[in-house]
Order: structure tokens, then C-alpha cells, then sequence
């Protein structure tokens, strides 16, 4: 596709000073087992099939302008996953929600679209705090036995596991915010997990409860589901939603 300007390269407007709609959209069914580079070209597709006027880069690859929060894991689905979409002209974003949903599977259906600060960080960077519910199911399982294996993996401080075939380490104390009981339907455990990312990294649900399970001696649960139901980013003490309302933009560029 052409870059939607009549300009040189050098005369466009710079990314910051172009319209920022951000999507909020779920992630479930069967996509939630769709990898994460599988979602973004999903996603880009169903951009250009409803005809928003989404913007070019103008680097040597010349891709579409869109911004995705993190990547979830393989086979967890979410309520509150996040995109920015940078657009050439500002559309109404009720008709920009309208039109995404009438061009987007159902599992990956948009729920909500406003217009952002444009000098926001990207989302990837700036989201760094999440909310999951987790279930298990299995004989022998439950809250209180798993929340007793957390607490032990938090006393330890780190988790050390395995990813293919590289050992990796994550900080319990600086990711794990917290963890505690919730109410669900039917046997097992049902639990809600508070995390934070950052520089050192993030810790997934499913590494912390593997953890956890180990560590109060429990048997391997026949069933784990785990759906993201919260991202915020965190700043002086405060959760800042998405949506806003946001800090006052700094004078450069972030994003």
C-alpha cells in the first residue's frame, strides 16, 4: 500500500502528531490459542478489511502504524487486551468501534475505542501492571493448598524454570503483587493473581502456579485456565487506566 501523503518523507507529520484510537478488544475461544505475531497479522487484516485510514511508517519496511500491549501466553484468553492504531484523520470513534467489530472474528471482537494522547509511551512499555483469574481442577486441589504453595514460592524469592531449552529466572518479590482466593463455579481452586513487569522482566501465571504447585507438594492439576482481566500501568502509587485520565504528555515524542 502507498503512503497515504502527497509528501516527502521528511515533510509528513511525525507519528506523535497523528491520531492515537486505541481498541480495547477480548481474546477468547479457540484464538486464545493464536501465538502472538499470528494476533498482530490477524489484527492488521481485519484494520485494512474495515477501511479505517490507518497510517504508513515511513522506514524501509513500511508498515501499518499499531501498537499492541504485551503478549499474552500461548492458551490464555483475556477481557482487556489493548491495540493503538494510528490514523491519517480522525474518524468518530463509534464508528471506528462499529466498523472494526463488523470486521473482526467474534473472538477477538473489540469492545471500546477512544482517542489517546499521542506522545503516550507505547503500550507494550507503558502497561506494566495485570490482573488474572486463574482456575485449576483436579483431585487433591485447592485455594488455600495452592495460596500456601505461593506464599512459599514468594519466601524463596526467585523462580528458576525452563523455556525450550534456556534456563530462566524471574523475581518474585519485584512481579508478584499479589494473590488471593475468589469465588468460581464448581471444585478446585479458584484464585485472582496480581502482577507487575518491568525491567526485570514479568512473571506468568502459569510459571508461578507450576511453582506453586511443586512447592506445597500438591499433585499436578488436570485442568489450568487463566484469563487476563486487568491491565493498568502503575505510577506514584496509583493504577492509571487505559483510558485515562493520563498524566500531562512531556515535551518530546514517547511513543
Amino acid at each position: 500500500m502507498n503512503q497515504p501523503f502527497d509528501a516527502r518523507p521528511q515533510d509528513l507529520p511525525v507519528k506523535a502528531e497523528l491520531a492515537r484510537l486505541r481498541v480495547r478488544y477480548h481474546k477468547d475461544s479457540r484464538l486464545a490459542y493464536l501465538g502472538h505475531l499470528d494476533l498482530i497479522s490477524t489484527i492488521e487484516r481485519c484494520v485494512r478489511r474495515s477501511g479505517l485510514p490507518f497510517s504508513i511508517g515511513n522506514g524501509f519496511a513500511r508498515r501499518m502504524r499499531v501498537q499492541f500491549s504485551g503478549a499474552l501466553p500461548t492458551g490464555t484468553s483475556s477481557s482487556c487486551e489493548l491495540f493503538d492504531l494510528r490514523l491519517t484523520e480522525e474518524v468518530d470513534p463509534r464508528e471506528a468501534l462499529e466498523r472494526l467489530r463488523r470486521a473482526t472474528p467474534a473472538a477477538l471482537a473489540p469492545r471500546e475505542a477512544a482517542y489517546v494522547p499521542g506522545r503516550l509511551p507505547a503500550l507494550e512499555a507503558w502497561l506494566d501492571r495485570s490482573s488474572w483469574e486463574v482456575t485449576l481442577e483436579g483431585d487433591g486441589i485447592d485455594a488455600a493448598s495452592v495460596l500456601s504453595g505461593i506464599e512459599l514460592v514468594r519466601a524463596e524469592g526467585v523462580i528458576t524454570f525452563l523455556r525450550g531449552d534456556k534456563e530462566k529466572h524471574v523475581d518474585v518479590a519485584s512481579t508478584l503483587v499479589g494473590a488471593s482466593a475468589a469465588s468460581g463455579e464448581g471444585s478446585g481452586a479458584h484464585l485472582v493473581v496480581e502482577t507487575r513487569s518491568g525491567s526485570g522482566g514479568s512473571l506468568r501465571p502459569q510459571v508461578l502456579l507450576d511453582a506453586a504447585v511443586r512447592r506445597a507438594g500438591l499433585p499436578s492439576p488436570d485442568v489450568v485456565r487463566v484469563r487476563r482481566t486487568g491491565q493498568w500501568h502503575e505510577e506514584d502509587g496509583r493504577l492509571v487506566e487505559p483510558f485515562g485520565p493520563f498524566c500531562t504528555p512531556g515535551p518530546t515524542p514517547l511513543s
